[in-house]
C-alpha cells in the first residue's frame, strides 16, 4: 500500500491585539475567519475567537501565573506536528507575537523542523492600553524614551533597571501585578522618586477596562486594594499623571498656540 504524502502546512503566528476585535489587523481577521485550526492563548478575547469559522478546531494553551495548561516545549511540538501533518495552524496570541509573546521561540521551533512560518503583527498590549487610557507613552514636554520590561520575579532579580524610569522617560511593565511591591521597592532603591506618577490599566480596550492611578510608593496598595487582575499593565512616568495636571494643561496650551487649534 502506498503511503499518503502530506504537504507541510504553514504556522501563522498572529497577534490578536489588546482585546477589542476592532483592533485586529485585516490580515489577522482573515486568517482567523478562514482557519481550520486555531491554537490560542488564554488572554485572547472570546469575541475574537467567535470570529472563527463554523467547525474550526480551537485549542487553548492558556498560560496563567503558576498554572500552564501546556508547557512551552509542548506548544512548540504541537505546532510543528500539526503543520507536518499538512495542516495550516493559526497560533493566536494576545498583543503582538514578538513582544513578550514567546513568538520567537515558536518561530525557531518551526524553522528547525522545516515548517514554513509567517508572523502577523498585532497592536501590542502596551500601545493598545496606552491609547485606550489616553496616556501618551511619549510626549514632547515630558517623555522621549520608552522602555518595556517584564515584571516577573526573574526579571526583577536578573536585570538592571537603573535608568529605565525617571525624568523624560516612560516605563511600561508587563506581567507586574503579582510583583508590584517588589517593583516599587526596586525602582525606589534605584533612585526613582516615590511620588513618580503610576497608572495601572486593567483589561485594556475591553468594556470592563479600568485605569487606576497612584504614586510609585502607593503602587502595591493600589493593586491590592483595587484587586487588580491580569491582563494589566503598569505605566510609570510623568505621562501617567492625571490628565488635568499642570503638565498636561501646559502641553495643551503650547500645542494650541503652535497649531492654532
Amino acid at each position: 500500500m502506498q503511503e499518503t504524502v502530506h504537504n507541510t502546512g504553514t504556522v501563522y503566528l498572529v497577534g490578536a491585539g489588546p482585546g477589542d476585535p476592532d483592533l485586529l489587523t485585516l490580515r489577522a481577521a482573515r486568517l482567523i475567519m478562514n482557519a481550520r485550526l486555531i491554537v490560542h492563548d488564554g488572554l485572547v478575547d472570546p469575541a475574537i475567537l467567535s470570529m472563527a469559522r463554523k467547525g474550526a478546531r480551537l485549542v487553548s494553551v492558556a498560560k496563567r501565573r503558576s498554572r500552564h495548561s501546556m508547557p512551552q516545549p509542548e506548544i512548540n511540538a504541537l505546532l510543528v506536528a500539526e503543520a507536518l501533518a499538512g495542516k495550516d495552524v493559526v497560533r493566536l496570541k494576545g498583543g503582538d507575537p514578538f513582544v513578550f509573546g514567546r513568538g520567537g521561540e515558536e518561530a525557531e521551533a518551526c524553522r528547525a523542523a522545516g515548517v514554513p512560518v509567517e508572523v502577523v503583527p498585532g497592536i501590542s498590549a502596551a500601545l493598545g492600553a496606552a491609547a485606550a487610557a489616553q496616556i501618551p507613552l511619549t510626549h514632547r514636554d515630558c517623555a522621549s524614551i520608552v522602555s518595556f520590561v517584564a515584571g516577573q520575579c526573574k526579571g526583577l532579580t536578573d536585570q538592571d533597571w537603573a535608568g529605565l524610569a525617571g525624568k523624560g522617560r516612560t516605563l511600561v511593565i508587563y506581567m507586574g501585578v503579582a510583583t508590584s511591591e517588589a517593583i516599587a521597592e526596586k525602582l525606589i532603591a534605584d533612585g526613582l522618586s516615590p511620588d513618580m506618577p503610576v497608572a495601572v490599566i486593567e483589561n485594556a480596550t475591553r468594556p470592563d477596562m479600568r485605569v487606576l492611578r497612584a504614586e510609585l510608593a502607593g503602587l502595591p496598595a493600589l493593586v491590592n486594594g483595587a484587586r487588580v487582575k491580569s491582563p494589566a499593565l503598569i505605566v510609570i512616568g510623568e505621562v501617567a499623571a492625571e490628565p488635568e495636571t499642570e503638565l498636561r494643561a501646559f502641553a495643551r496650551e503650547n500645542l494650541t498656540m503652535e497649531f492654532g487649534q
